[in-house]
């Protein structure tokens, strides 16, 4: 039995691959958890338009974080952050404190793009690498600077 892959199967193939399998396999494993569709003239036809049209659109997406992510490299960012001894902060810069400070530069950047290992917790340079499609990765420019101290 011929069938359309609706899903990734392990073992088996990827989504939108046409795979040959036992007729049990099939109709008893496949079909019911709706991994799979027959392969139909039809469904073939239709798997091939999904296909392209994907493709296109990765491109086209592809095409978009790419030019966000040479405005991204021209970006730099500062905080002022109060801060101890051997330039130690208080507190921290997340990727919070980055998505606002670029929003706030005009952009749109969603939290979990930001691809800070853990928050920045010292006085420096940190180039801060952004996640922006699956194969356009960019980096921002973060400068953590001592806050001014007031004096009494």
């Amino acid at each position: 039995m011929e069938v359309i892959l609706k899903e990734d199967v392990p073992k088996l193939g990827h989504r939108g691959d046409v795979v040959k399998v036992a007729e049990g396999y099939g109709r008893n494993f496949l079909l019911p958890r709706k991994l799979a569709i027959e392969a139909t003239h039809a469904n073939k036809a239709v798997v091939e338009q999904m296909k392209s049209s994907a493709v296109r659109r990765f491109a086209a997406e592809k095409g978009e974080a790419e030019n966000l992510g040479k405005q991204l490299e021209a970006v730099h960012l500062e905080f002022h952050r109060k801060a101890g001894e051997k330039d130690h902060l208080f507190g921290s810069v997340t990727s919070s404190d980055i998505v606002d400070a670029l929003t706030h530069k005009g952009f749109t950047i969603d939290r979990r793009k930001i691809q800070l290992d853990e928050p920045l917790k010292s006085i420096g340079e940190f180039e801060v690498p952004v996640k922006l499609h699956r194969e356009v990765t960019s980096k921002v420019k973060v400068t953590v600077a001592k806050e001014a101290e007031a004096t009494a």
